[in-house]
């Protein structure tokens, strides 16, 4: 899926020349951690976001017990002193997928989404995949979700619809995942019902490896992690 398909075209924005305090008066009542810095011509030129604007600001109780003085000072900051010059964005170009590799890659929240000249064309925020996602596996209806343990091979995948469907059951999604143990993978079906017990038995009779796949993932995760303790 390109990101144009779940990304969001009406973009909030601001100017590098706006006051911070408005900026972040705009964050709230719209309720969004990041907007893109935009200059004539809609031309991308940052990005801030609430972490940016917090650090800027000595306390938020200056709202409260902040002297006049203070209030003006904080007054005066602009949105180009504090945003993000080096902005990673997306092009029409990319996919859901590429924009999931760079979220967790540079651990941000949000990516501008830019045509072939630098122009804002929308934004491509966490929430915004996670709808994508929703809607591509099928999730949004109440269904089963599978892990099954599986011979890394061809035809593998497969087998495991071939079962389902003899089962007279609708596969919603299905996902191949790398596994840590070598010559495996963890194949996700996501099953259009509830009533799965005695898919599951099938599966067991005819030797699959039935994995939780919440501790699947965990295991996992804990798994990287050692992997990068030096």
């Amino acid at each position: 899926m390109f990101v144009t398909k779940a990304m969001t075209r009406k973009v909030v924005t601001v100017r590098p020349e706006d006051n911070l305090l408005d900026t972040r008066a705009l964050m709230k009542s719209h309720k969004i951690h990041h907007i893109p810095v935009v200059e004539e011509g809609n031309k991308l030129v940052g990005i801030i976001s609430d972490r940016d604007v917090r650090s800027a600001m000595p306390s938020t109780l200056y709202y409260e017990s902040g002297s006049e003085r203070e209030r003006v000072k904080l007054e005066k900051f602009k949105v180009r002193d504090v945003m993000t010059k080096n902005v990673i964005t997306l092009s029409l170009r990319d996919t859901v997928q590429d924009a999931l590799l760079l979220l967790l890659k540079y651990d941000i929240g949000g990516l501008p989404v830019v045509d072939g000249d630098g122009r804002l064309v929308g934004i491509l925020a966490v929430r915004d995949l996670l709808r994508a996602l929703v809607s591509v596996l099928g999730i949004g209806q109440p269904g089963s979700l599978l892990c099954l343990l599986v011979d890394d091979k061809l035809g593998e995948t497969k087998k495991i619809v071939d079962i389902v469907f003899e089962e007279k059951i609708p596969i919603g999604s299905i996902l191949v995942a790398r596994h840590w143990e070598p010559g495996k993978r963890a194949v996700f079906p996501y099953l259009m019902s509830i009533n799965v017990g005695s898919l599951k038995r099938k599966f067991q009779e005819k030797g699959y490896t039935i994995l939780d796949p919440e501790e699947w993932y965990l295991e996992d995760v804990e798994r990287t992690k050692e992997e990068r303790v030096p």
